[in-house]
């Protein structure tokens, strides 16, 4: 019998979070709201991750949310019947998208998001505020709102092709450099569900990102300082390509061999959903 694996200690104390000074969402909205942005992304020893938010705090402020300064993030992705928006990014192929609907678990928002990548290789978010209920749905407003996102992109897809293929869970904790607009996220506890089997990040790791412009900001090199390297890793991608059975191998599923581990669903009661507020 496999042993049983103690829960993970939450990931504010994890990582130190009461150490940076906060902001509020208005704040970090207004200095590094970057829809048009690059992202680079990171694997990180917990160890090492807190010591990058030690280090961060001279400069950048945590997200504080009435004293909360984490969000549970609850994220439903929709793909093809032969899966189009994995296919277009493990074959890096220049109209990348993605489609899903994201749940702010603590706070009750929701929203339906569609990312495409620009002529310069820049990720682009659109996103449209949604009722709570309709997560893990697409309603006629938000497939209205999905299917215009991909024509303006020249994606040749719509959503009635398109159904949930995968649901995502992680605790994100998010820095932002107020003055010079870029963003530090760390996800932890992170988890990709498909019917009755689920991927799993190790507890000892959290995926970083960075999101600011073209060139590398202080915390891409402070990560580069502290032995990090960027990875091309997406959360979705990962996911599906560890749990679908006969899809091509790829890098993606070498590097999340490494680092993730597949099992069973947990028992239901392990999987309630915070009430939308």
């Amino acid at each position: 019998m496999t042993p049983a694996v103690p829960p993970a200690p939450p990931l504010d104390a994890a990582l130190g979070l009461s150490g940076p000074r906060g902001a509020t969402l208005a704040e970090v909205d207004a200095a590094a709201a970057l829809q048009h942005r690059t992202d680079r992304k990171y694997l990180l020893p917990l160890d090492r991750a807190r010591l990058l938010v030690d280090r961060l705090a001279e400069s950048h402020h945590v997200l504080d949310l009435g004293g909360r300064r984490t969000t549970t993030y609850l994220s439903t992705y929709f793909d093809t019947e032969t899966y189009g928006a994995w296919r277009a990014h493990v074959q890096r192929r220049r109209r990348r998208w993605k489609v899903r609907t994201r749940l702010y678990a603590e706070d009750g928002f929701c929203r339906a998001e569609v990312k495409t990548k620009d002529g310069r290789g820049a990720t682009v978010k659109h996103a449209l505020t949604v009722p709570a209920h309709t997560y893990g749905t697409l309603d006629d407003g938000a497939a209205a709102f999905v299917d215009g996102v991909l024509r303006q992109a020249a994606v040749p897809v719509s959503t009635a092709r398109l159904s949930s293929a995968a649901e995502i869970h992680y605790v994100r904790a998010a820095l932002a450099d107020l003055d010079h607009g870029t963003r530090v996220t760390l996800d932890g506890h992170l988890t990709c569900r498909r019917a009755d089997r689920t991927a799993a990040l190790d507890p000892g790791h959290v995926l970083v990102e960075t999101k600011g412009g073209p060139r590398p900001a202080p915390a891409d090199r402070l990560l580069l300082s502290l032995g990090a390297r960027p990875v091309s890793l997406s959360k979705y991608i990962v996911g599906q390509s560890l749990l679908i059975p006969g899809l091509p191998d790829n890098d993606v599923r070498r590097l999340a061999r490494a680092h993730f581990t597949t099992g069973a669903l947990p028992a239901p009661a392990a999987l309630e959903r915070t009430p939308a507020a």
